[in-house]
């Protein structure tokens, strides 16, 4: 397994469209302030240092999740955790980047 595998960010075009048309919702994982500044038009804001408090929250949305931040490293934590709980997701790396996919 490569690096960027193992960190969720190979071959994401291709899954990310499969998540989009799952219905999946986008949780940018920066901060507050940095999304402030800028994010995807209709992506929740669950900073990174929320999200084990936040779980339960996103499993009620009962649906497929898309995670991104700046570059993608926050993201790929963020997914991890997810991951572990059984929240299908994927690392869709920096915000700006997936925008570009969507």
């Amino acid at each position: 397994m490569g690096l960027l595998s193992m960190l969720g960010l190979g071959g994401k075009s291709e899954s990310i469209q499969d998540f989009v048309t799952k219905g999946a919702i986008i949780i940018d994982v920066r901060t507050v302030g940095e999304f402030r500044e800028g994010h995807i038009k209709g992506s929740k804001n669950i900073p990174l240092d929320t999200i084990n408090s936040k779980l339960n929250e996103i499993e009620k949305l009962n649906k497929p999740v898309i995670v991104c931040c700046r570059s993608g490293m926050r993201s790929a934590q963020a997914a991890s955790v997810l991951k572990s709980v059984g929240i299908e997701v994927i690392n869709g790396g920096g915000w700006q980047s997936l925008e570009g996919k969507l």
